[in-house]
């Protein structure tokens, strides 16, 4: 399951080495050397060197962009953690362990933020087709306060700049393991944008939401769309439950632009979830976004990072494959990881690499439209999911048993 043949484009690929001061100190899951040994594979499989690529580094965000984002006591309460991380206000979530001040946090978020906009504002202007940033997607953050690792709302910033920009449809698709909610609240009842959550439930995972009734505020019936799965869910049944909601919804939404949220940590392996998929299914979760934005919004696509806490045996590889989708070189599965990689990798965290750019698994997609089993919980999910938002998109709740 790679993107089809045809769909490569001049792509950029945002970086800079600031991007690694996100950092909430040793010991915390969100560590920046996750981001470091991605980038650092992305180079050694040269797909920074692809034809039409270009790497290009953050852009400032103004202060009113921001704010139409974040409540202003809230920015106001980060800068100040940012002078005095111990006095950060913890009702706003600052200080917290999932969120520790730090100092420069401010500015070192707003950068995050800045990174993100410097890829959407390079798909609009048609400088790119697609663009990534895999130190964003920090879908958490609130307008009033910080949550689950994120300070400011990357893609919430970048959002709104495409809306302020005059793009009338833009469809946010978020594949992380959790629910997208500080995504999902920025835009709950605006029109112009549908969020699409694939995510664990909120039963068994942070946030505890994400819940299929969870469908859009009263002037924006339908706007948001939540897939909760339950714990355990494979490749199968995850690809199973993407296919059955997200292309349906997305092309009765008819988007101009596709925002995705790529966040890894729905790996068997992750430390912090509970789902089971491995690379091998992410890599296809990343092509079916890449094909949805060829299909309906002519290309424009711009990629964020996300959560994945197995630093060195998913994050780097699954984030490679989304930049190979990106800049139109997927990474074939077999291919050998670099040793010169493989070392630096055991440096860097005293842990063992894995050799190929596959966990070994053959991802099959069984569609929906096959036949529903009652007895099976994606199922279930999926069936919940298309009565709740299916009717508000004009679409037909079908299946057959």
């Amino acid at each position: 399951m790679t993107a089809a043949a045809g769909c490569a484009g001049p792509a950029v690929v945002v970086w800079d080495d600031s991007l690694i001061d996100y950092d909430f100190g040793p010991g915390h899951p969100f560590a920046p050397v996750r981001l470091e040994l991605a980038m650092e594979l992305v180079r050694e499989l040269g797909l920074l060197d692809a034809p039409g690529v270009r790497e290009v580094g953050p852009v400032p965000v103004d202060e009113a962009l921001l704010l139409a984002v974040h409540e202003p006591e809230y920015v106001a309460a980060v800068r100040a953690a940012s002078s005095d991380p111990g006095a950060a206000d913890l009702a706003r979530g600052l200080g917290t362990g999932d969120v520790p001040a730090f100092p420069r946090m401010h500015d070192v978020a707003t950068r995050v933020c800045g990174a993100t906009l410097a890829a959407a504002q390079a798909v609009h202007s048609g400088q790119a087709l697609h663009a990534v940033n895999l130190a964003g997607g920090l879908h958490h953050a609130m307008p009033g306060a910080a949550s689950g690792f994120c300070v400011y709302n990357d893609l919430a910033v970048a959002i709104r700049w495409l809306l302020d920009q005059g793009v009338e449809r833009i469809a946010y698709v978020d594949i992380d393991v959790h629910h997208g909610d500080g995504v999902q609240e920025a835009f709950y009842d605006d029109p112009r944008v549908l969020t699409v959550s694939v995510h664990e439930t909120g039963r068994a995972l942070f946030p505890g939401t994400g819940f299929p009734h969870e469908t859009g505020g009263p002037h924006a019936p339908g706007s948001a769309v939540n897939v909760p799965l339950p714990p355990g869910t494979g490749d199968d049944g995850w690809l199973r439950a993407f296919h059955a909601v997200v292309p349906p919804v997305l092309e009765a939404f008819q988007p101009q632009f596709i925002v995705s949220q790529h966040g890894c940590d729905s790996h068997r392996d992750d430390p912090l979830a509970h789902l089971a998929l491995t690379v091998d299914g992410q890599r296809a979760a990343h092509a079916a976004v890449h094909r949805l934005a060829h299909r309906l919004t002519g290309g424009r696509w711009v990629a964020t990072g996300g959560g994945g806490y197995s630093w060195v045996y998913v994050v780097p590889r699954a984030w490679a494959h989304l930049v190979g989708e990106v800049v139109g070189r997927p990474v074939d599965p077999r291919t050998e990881i670099p040793e010169r990689w493989r070392d630096l990798a055991h440096a860097r965290t005293g842990e063992r690499a894995p050799v190929l750019m596959t966990d070994g698994a053959d991802p099959y997609l069984r569609s929906f439209d096959t036949g529903f089993d009652p007895a099976d919980p994606v199922d279930a999910a999926i069936l919940a999911v298309r009565e709740a938002v299916f009717p508000l998109h004009g679409l037909l709740v079908e299946h057959r048993l």
